[in-house]
C-alpha cells in the first residue's frame, strides 16, 4: 500500500466501527504505528503530544482490533476499521464526540423513536399506534398474523405492488410488536449475530 505521509511523516487515521459503521476517532501514524498496527492486529498511533507510539488502550485496556486499513484515493488519509473492545474517548465515551456507538438501522431507527414517543404520549385520540398499543399485547400480536397472512397471499398471487404495501404494513406493526414485548431492531440483531457464528 502506498501511503503519503505528511512533512512531519504522520498520516491521518479515520478509525470506523466495522459494525455500525460509526466513526470512533481520529490519530495519526507514523510508518512504524502503521507497521505494528499491521503486525500486532491492534491500532497503534504516533501521539503528537507523547512523541511516541502509543498503542491505543495499552493502559485502559480499551483496544481497537484492526479489521482492515484502506487509503483513500490520494493516498494520504487511512480509514482503519476496527472492532472496539470497550469506549473509544479518554473521556470514557464510545466516541470522541460524546455519541454512543449503537447501530443505525436509518429510517427503521427513526421509525422504531416515532413509535416508542406515539406509545410514550398516549394519545390515543391522534395515534394509531397508542390506540394499538393501549388494546393490549394480544390485540398487536393479532394484527401482526393478519399482515404476515396479506402479504403471503400477495407473494403468491405474484401482485407486486400489494406485495410491498403489505410488507410494508407487517413490519410496521412487528415493530410496534417488538417495542410491546420490550425489544428493538439491536436485539434481533444480537440475536442475528450469535446465530451467525
Amino acid at each position: 500500500m502506498t501511503i503519503k505521509y505528511d512533512e512531519n511523516g504522520l498520516v491521518p487515521a479515520i478509525i470506523q466501527d466495522v459494525t455500525t459503521k460509526n466513526v470512533l476517532m481520529l490519530g495519526y501514524m507514523n510508518e512504524l504505528a502503521y507497521q505494528k498496527t499491521i503486525e500486532t492486529k491492534q491500532v497503534t498511533f504516533f501521539s503528537r503530544s507523547k512523541k511516541r507510539l502509543w498503542t491505543k488502550g495499552e493502559e485502559s485496556g480499551n483496544v481497537l482490533n484492526l479489521v482492515s486499513i484502506k487509503n483513500d484515493c490520494d493516498n494520504d488519509t487511512l480509514l482503519i476499521q476496527v472492532n472496539p473492545v470497550g469506549p473509544v474517548c479518554h473521556t470514557g465515551t464510545d466516541n470522541c464526540w460524546g455519541e454512543e456507538n449503537n447501530s443505525s438501522y436509518g429510517f427503521f431507527s427513526t421509525l422504531e423513536d416515532v413509535i416508542a414517543e406515539r406509545i410514550n404520549n398516549k394519545d390515543t385520540k391522534k395515534s394509531y399506534v397508542a390506540s394499538l398499543f393501549a388494546k393490549g399485547i394480544n390485540k398487536i400480536a393479532q394484527k401482526v398474523g393478519e399482515e404476515a397472512v396479506e402479504t403471503v397471499i400477495e407473494a403468491m398471487v405474484h401482485n407486486d405492488k400489494d406485495f410491498l404495501y403489505e410488507s410494508t404494513d407487517l413490519l410496521f406493526h412487528y415493530l410496534i410488536l417488538l417495542q410491546a414485548k420490550g425489544f428493538t431492531l439491536k436485539d434481533i440483531e444480537e440475536e442475528l449475530k450469535r446465530r451467525h457464528k
